[in-house]
């Protein structure tokens, strides 16, 4: 799974949990940790994004996003949750790069 500061691997039979800098940084720990001939099965969890986290991503209010959503300007959610839409983080940054590309490489870094 991705973080903020690199990649969790889990082995939830043996509660081996390893960390790399990188996907293959971590796919090579687990496959050490787990051993010679196991098979590996990679879920990876998608960062998330709700209205706020959108509206500060491209650096507007929550208002403006629910507008672009309303209008279909937004990218399409991944779920609607009763706390709201969700969105993958990524098309989040993905809309904003396209809208603006200099303001968002130093907002989102």
């Amino acid at each position: 799974m991705p973080t903020r500061d690199g990649w969790i691997g889990r082995i939830p039979s043996t509660g081996v949990e390893v960390t790399g800098s990188s996907r293959a940084r971590c796919l090579a720990r687990l496959r050490r940790a787990a051993g010679d001939g196991v098979p590996i099965i990679v879920e990876v969890t998608p960062e998330l994004a709700g209205v706020a986290e959108a509206a500060a991503i491209l650096g507007w209010d929550r208002r403006r996003v629910i507008t672009y959503v309303d209008r279909g300007s937004f990218p399409e959610p991944v779920t609607r949750l009763a706390s709201g839409r969700v969105w993958r983080r990524e098309d989040v940054e993905a809309f904003a790069r396209a809208r603006n590309p200099k303001r968002v490489e130093r907002r989102v870094r």
